[in-house]
């Protein structure tokens, strides 16, 4: 056989395995007097008797065996190459990177964000650490540091505030203890600002922001949080008023040449207007009252 006829070898299966020409017509769609036509023509090329031929319909030959074993290989590489193939056009990701706070706070908005309507995937990506996105480590990245070198576009976004919560069982004990991130772990200044007080007791460390949250709400001691997160959780109230210190400026950052893909268009600006509808809570505005005072202490 010169030329394989990857169409012929297929047909060929389909007779083997539906064991007629009536059978093959239904799976394929080909006519019977067709597919009798090429299978003859098959063997003729081949050189090999590939059938048995009778009144039930068409038996496989020795050779029609061998040759079914060789179609069913090159039957299961094709699907692979068609599952490639589809992948290779299926629907574009959009990476959005931010710590732990702010892509809790995503997640927890997604109606807002993305929809199984829209052209695109979405991927939250938690990390602590600022992700490269000059080598595509994320399409849009959330910081609270304004990128200063490289191919990267920056648009300026809410004021964070930060704050200590605790349970009203902890916030009204007379005595602090409290809870920090542990210090190979802290990347931002709100996660070091306990564990740089030379008066602030912290009897518990943890690694995590979602370790830290659900530490505070068993009542293990009081903890630093953003606002956004603090303002939100029934179990805590907050004490005092934000730290001002610890004020900073989030900031929605894409790889230049990334931001005038529709995709990625389309989420900075859902990005923008879904922190700009939350100015207040990311502020610390929206202080579930009454609030404890420090000074009550």
């Amino acid at each position: 056989m010169k030329d394989e006829n990857w169409d012929d070898l297929r047909l060929f299966l389909e007779v083997a395995t539906a064991g007629g020409l009536v059978g093959a017509a239904e799976r394929s769609g080909v006519s019977a007097p067709t597919i009798g036509r090429r299978m003859l023509a098959l063997e003729r090329a081949t050189g090999h008797v590939l059938f048995e031929r009778n009144t039930r319909g068409y038996g496989l030959a020795p050779d029609g065996e061998v040759l079914l074993r060789h179609v069913r290989e090159m039957d299961a590489q094709a699907a692979l190459i068609r599952r490639w193939n589809e992948n290779g056009y299926s629907l574009p990701i959009v990476s959005v990177a931010g710590d732990g706070w702010i892509s809790q706070f995503l997640a927890r908005e997604l109606g807002s964000l993305w929809t199984p309507a829209d052209p695109f995937r979405l991927c939250l990506k938690a990390s602590e650490r600022d992700v490269d996105l000059t080598f595509r480590e994320a399409e849009i990245a959330l910081t609270d540091r304004r990128p200063s070198a490289g191919n990267v576009a920056a648009r300026q976004s809410v004021g964070i505030a930060f704050a200590v919560y605790a349970t009203p069982q902890v916030a009204g004990e007379p005595g602090e203890r409290w809870i920090s991130i542990g210090r190979e772990q802290a990347s931002r200044a709100s996660d070091r600002f306990i564990s740089q007080q030379a008066d602030k007791w912290i009897s518990i460390w943890t690694t995590t922001t979602a370790s830290l949250l659900e530490l505070a709400r068993s009542g293990g001691g009081r903890v630093i949080l953003p606002c956004f997160v603090g303002d939100r959780e029934p179990a805590l109230v907050r004490i005092g008023d934000p730290i001002g210190d610890l004020a900073v400026h989030l900031w929605i950052t894409m790889h230049d040449d990334d931001r005038h893909r529709p995709e990625v268009r389309k989420m900075i600006d859902r990005l923008a207007a879904l922190l700009d509808r939350h100015a207040a809570l990311f502020s610390g505005s929206l202080a579930k009252a009454p609030a404890v005072e420090l000074a009550a202490e």
